[in-house]
């Protein structure tokens, strides 16, 4: 049996950021691991700049953010780029979407988000989708 869960940018700053999602999120996920696409690191601190620039958050609480997330038992998978586009060209989906697509269907694992687009195109593609 695969015990390999993907989790995407939505699920994980849920968690850092204690959202209302977070119990259920760990709870779904306890005798899994956690991978996901390289490019997770990045989006990571794309959504904590983006939050800055808002003024939603001050510089010291994304850093105190990016120190939960690297504590994260996670999986960083490499992504076959041409397969990406394929995933884009398919399902009109951004490329970091489609990492994640990429990623779950390479390794025969669900998908876990809370974003319904993504939810929507992974399924499309044949990912099982776990949404909380």
């Amino acid at each position: 049996m695969n015990t390999d869960v993907v989790a995407d940018t939505s699920t994980i700053i849920a968690v850092i950021a204690n959202e209302p999602e977070k119990p259920l999120l760990i709870a779904k996920t306890q005798g899994y691991d956690l991978i996901a696409p390289r490019s997770l690191d990045y989006e990571v601190c794309n959504a904590f700049s983006a939050m800055i620039k808002r003024g939603r958050i001050t510089l010291e609480k994304a850093t105190a953010a990016v120190e939960i997330y690297e504590q994260i038992s996670l999986t960083l998978i490499d992504i076959d780029l041409k397969e990406a586009l394929e995933i884009v060209d398919k399902h009109k989906v951004y490329a970091y979407d489609a990492y994640m697509i990429v990623c779950a269907l390479n390794r025969n694992c669900p998908l876990l988000t809370l974003d319904g687009g993504l939810a929507y195109a992974a399924k499309a593609a044949g990912v099982e989708v776990w949404e909380v």
